[in-house]
């Protein structure tokens, strides 16, 4: 296994539990508190608990059943309440910091050989085997390489070639800092519009918010902005006071910066012993809040088929083909989302806030129960 974010530990404990010996090569140089937060969506929780995998929430963990969208002042536009569904498929949404999560999911591959600083650089197909080389020099040989080295996989890279992202036209900047404000109860989760701009606030719990917020800006200028916390507080300066407050409460040096960007969609994620998932297999836009998510079924689907099989290319292509499609409509869905909630003119800004005022919940519902179920391996 190339990587020990979260599809790649899923699928590392998924396996293991199937009767495989597997072994996780991690680039970072070690598994502590990294990164910024993000929604664990119910169909996830459905999917680990399909192979019995239950991770420990408990105190890492915040439910949210509703998700308020707000003008760039904090005027309601629509809440679309989750919980229902949430109910119905017998698992919550959760919000979550990034190192909780993982290390709920390593927990979880506890006999797993995990290796950090190891930075996976190509493979190369010997005989029955994969050679799997580093950029130290190492090399490991294994039956079945995983590429679940995210957006920049090494593994996809020796797959396809070198390839151009899609640049989504805005950078994101997120943090995690300690906040509390009157309007940000338990569970509060909130996306605030505006033109060519967006804020997200979400509770993580103790007393810790995740926000996170956009600018539409070319992809080059995404990729060298410098401006600091000043910069991002002149931009949302005049928006709601929550949003404000929390940009104040942020210490500047833990705001991470990104163009969000994804890749072209591969049709092939693997050949013979060799795949791909996660990032790694089809990188989105963050507008749904689905990542994680998405990568956690492929670690159980994963698991599921090879777990089913002795032909071991068989199974990874069995995996693929289960999964191709439901990652294309979400990766597509993100994307379209995307464009609607970065819309900058005045008109089409209007045209958006009244379809999200008026449109019929049935089309929301049916939009978000499609997402929030997991759809399990085909007999």
């Amino acid at each position: 296994m190339i990587g020990a974010g979260i599809g790649g530990l899923t699928a590392a404990a998924g396996l293991a539990r199937a009767g495989y010996e597997v072994e996780v090569y991690e680039r970072a140089s070690g598994l502590r508190p990294a990164g910024t937060a993000l929604s664990l969506m119910s169909n996830a929780l459905t999917a680990l608990d399909t192979i019995g995998i239950k991770p420990d929430f408990e105190g890492r963990a915040v439910v949210f059943d509703s998700l308020r969208f707000l003008t760039r002042t904090g005027r309601p536009i629509r809440t679309m309440h989750f919980g229902e569904i949430a109910a119905e498929v017998g698992q919550p949404n959760l919000a979550i910091h990034r190192a909780d999560l993982q290390q709920a999911l390593l927990e979880q591959a506890d006999g797993c050989k995990v290796e950090v600083g190891a930075t996976a650089t190509g493979f190369t197909r010997v005989g029955d085997e994969v050679r799997v080389d580093f950029q130290d020099g190492r090399q490991v040989y294994g039956d079945v390489v995983i590429g679940a080295d995210g957006f920049n996989s090494a593994i996809r890279r020796g797959l396809v070639g070198a390839e151009q992202p899609n640049d989504a036209g805005y950078i994101c900047w997120r943090a995690t800092p300690q906040f509390r404000h009157p309007k940000v109860t338990d569970g509060y989760a909130a996306h605030y519009w505006g033109r060519g701009q967006r804020f997200g606030l979400v509770d993580i719990g103790g007393g810790y918010v995740y926000w996170w917020a956009t600018k539409n800006m070319p992809a080059a200028q995404a990729r060298v902005w410098q401006g600091g916390k000043e910069a991002i507080a002149r931009l949302f300066a005049g928006w709601a006071p929550e949003v404000r407050q929390t940009i104040e409460a942020t210490p500047a040096e833990t705001i991470h910066s990104v163009p969000e960007e994804d890749r072209p969609f591969l049709e092939r994620w693997g050949e013979g012993p060799v795949t791909l998932l996660g990032d790694a297999a089809h990188p989105m836009v963050s507008s749904l809040g689905q990542g994680a998510a998405i990568a956690i079924e492929d670690g159980v689907v994963l698991a599921q088929c090879l777990a089913s099989t002795d032909d071991v290319a068989g199974g990874l292509r069995a995996y693929e083909d289960h999964r191709r499609e439901r990652a294309r409509a979400i990766v597509e869905a993100s994307r379209g989302l995307s464009r609607i909630e970065q819309l900058q003119h005045p008109l089409w800004t209007l045209g958006r806030r009244l379809y999200f005022q008026f449109a019929p919940e049935r089309t929301f519902r049916e939009q978000n129960q499609a997402a929030l179920t997991f759809q399990g391996v085909p007999a």
